[in-house]
């Protein structure tokens, strides 16, 4: 009787216990290349319709308004660094993953990063100011990375016939360690060229940055008073009376910094009109300039923060371009919006006002505006958060209603209205730091934009409150700086800091979040005293 002999089982990803791993650093490098090549096919189109930036923006579209405000608290002015590094995260891990099934179960890897792909065309191509060719980034790219996928991962697959077996390879037929090697190679070697070709054709922020260092900005016919002496104390950690451009906050929702020409910039105004006009670059530099000093403040900053700087801003009044478009009986608000598809609505009214000095700003702190501050124009607007009146990279004024039209963050939760709250914040000294025994100096900023502040108060382990003393200021659309001396023992103490307006409206103690309309509440920081 003749034994039966087992026949040899078949290959499979299971008994290759180094392949798993393979096929994930495959899948991975995979992955990176088709991204690169997205990088590279979205400097030819457009850098908006990159997979990584379209869907970053589609991102930021999405998140309600309270996970706004914790990645703010948490990130600040690097949330949008935070953003992109945790897509690229979850992307890579994605694409080990796309490896790993594509060798246990082929071909759903590959349809895996096919999904990624056609989500990604259908990301890019709903953005606001897309066109079909925005499709082409993701569609390529992603194109790319299945190739590569599953060139690398074939590699990994025991091959019929070959007798020489190392260690970890299935019985039956060797794999191309080799071959796997030698395309992974190409792979990545694809992902540095694609990577190094998209920065080589993406030079169009250099470009614009030399526009913008040769571009000289004309003189003011109604240049702003000179800083009074003693408008800023000088203190140590104490905010400066005029914000350095490179320290001004930035939060806003482009996660690229649009790179406008001046000569292709325009503006159009439209909308419920009886005369409405586009103007050029050229005609709004023949128009006369005003300068002002005005705070800015974003809606999501917290009591105490510092997502609020005071500039010298010059411009043309934002009125004057209304006064030209006549607007029509029944109009109450301007949606502005920005060339990376942001809109703010801002109250007519408030545009309209004689004594606010909203400006269409060309010009920071005696310089072009920087690019990520809205190069070439942007609104600025005394009094209200910038959600619904800062509006960078500014390209249309709409007339219309609150009725009819919203901006970007008002569907998302946010008030349509946004008026700044009175706020007041404590520099000196540092939260948590220690200071020596006996007189203290207390020190921070308060803001009442368009109203001006006309007294702050500290108190110390909840004492009576102690009047501090202010500083000098331009006037009511700037913030001013204060300082007080206080006694205090050692151990530790908790400071309090509160701010009146100039109508006489005391800072309300009531704490509430940033959303839907600002934070409130007075701040307090605690200090061991030596």
């Amino acid at each position: 009787m003749t034994q039966a002999t087992e026949s040899p089982a078949a290959p499979s990803a299971e008994r290759s216990p180094g392949g798993v791993g393979w096929a994930a650093l495959g899948g991975a490098l995979a992955g990176a290349a088709g991204l690169a090549v997205a990088e590279l096919v979205a400097a030819v189109v457009a850098p908006g319709a990159s997979t990584l930036f379209a869907g970053g923006a589609a991102v930021v579209d999405a998140v309600p308004p309270w996970l706004k405000d914790v990645a703010v608290e948490w990130f600040g002015t690097n949330d949008k660094v935070v953003l992109l590094a945790t897509m690229g995260a979850v992307l890579a891990l994605g694409a080990a993953l796309a490896g790993w099934l594509e060798l246990r179960r082929p071909p759903v890897g590959a349809v895996l990063v096919g999904v990624v792909g056609v989500v990604g065309v259908v990301v890019a191509l709903l953005r606001p100011s897309a066109t079909p060719l925005w499709a082409l980034p993701s569609a390529i790219g992603l194109g790319a990375a299945v190739l590569l996928l599953r060139a690398v991962v074939a590699r990994l697959r025991p091959v019929p016939g070959r007798s020489e077996v190392s260690a970890g390879e299935t019985p039956g037929g060797a794999v191309d360690r080799r071959g796997f090697l030698t395309v992974s190679g190409i792979t990545l070697g694809v992902a540095v060229l694609a990577l190094a070709g998209s920065r080589v054709l993406s030079m169009g922020s250099t470009a614009i940055s030399a526009v913008r260092e040769k571009l000289r900005l004309p003189a003011a016919r109604m240049p702003a008073p000179p800083v009074p002496a003693g408008a800023d104390l000088k203190l140590d950690d104490l905010a400066p009376y005029v914000t350095p451009n490179s320290d001004f906050y930035r939060i806003d929702t482009a996660l690229i910094v649009p790179q406008l020409n001046p000569q292709d910039w325009s503006l159009e105004v439209r909308g419920l009109v009886d005369e409405p006009f586009t103007l050029t670059w050229d005609e709004l530099m023949e128009l006369p300039m005003e300068e002002h000093y005005v705070t800015l403040s974003c809606v999501s900053n917290a009591v105490g923060g510092d997502l609020v700087g005071n500039a010298l801003w010059l411009g043309y009044p934002i009125r004057a371009l209304l006064e030209r478009a006549k607007p029509q009986a029944g109009a109450d608000m301007v949606l502005s919006r920005s060339d990376d598809g942001f809109s703010a609505g801002t109250p007519l009214e408030v545009l309209q006002d004689p004594d606010r000095q909203s400006l269409l700003a060309i010009g920071m702190n005696g310089e072009p505006l920087p690019l990520e501050h809205g190069f070439p124009a942007r609104l600025v607007v005394p009094g209200l958060y910038g959600y619904v009146s800062a509006t960078k990279w500014v390209t249309s004024l709409e007339v219309t209603t609150f009725d009819t039209d919203q901006g970007y963050w008002t569907p998302r939760g946010w008030s349509a209205l946004g008026p700044i709250k009175i706020a007041s914040r404590i520099d000196v000294p540092r939260l948590s730091t220690s200071v020596s025994a006996g007189a203290v100096t207390v020190a921070g900023v308060a803001w009442a934009q368009h109203t001006g502040i006309s007294k702050v108060e500290v108190r110390a382990d909840g004492g009576d409150w102690v009047t501090a003393e202010l500083a000098e200021t331009v006037g009511p659309d700037a913030w001013r700086q204060w300082h007080v001396s206080i006694d205090l023992e050692s151990g530790y103490h908790s400071l309090a800091v509160r701010a009146t307006d100039s109508d006489g409206q005391v800072q309300t103690e009531t704490k509430a979040p940033p959303a839907p309309d600002g934070a409130s509440g007075w701040q307090t920081v605690s200090i061991n005293v030596d």
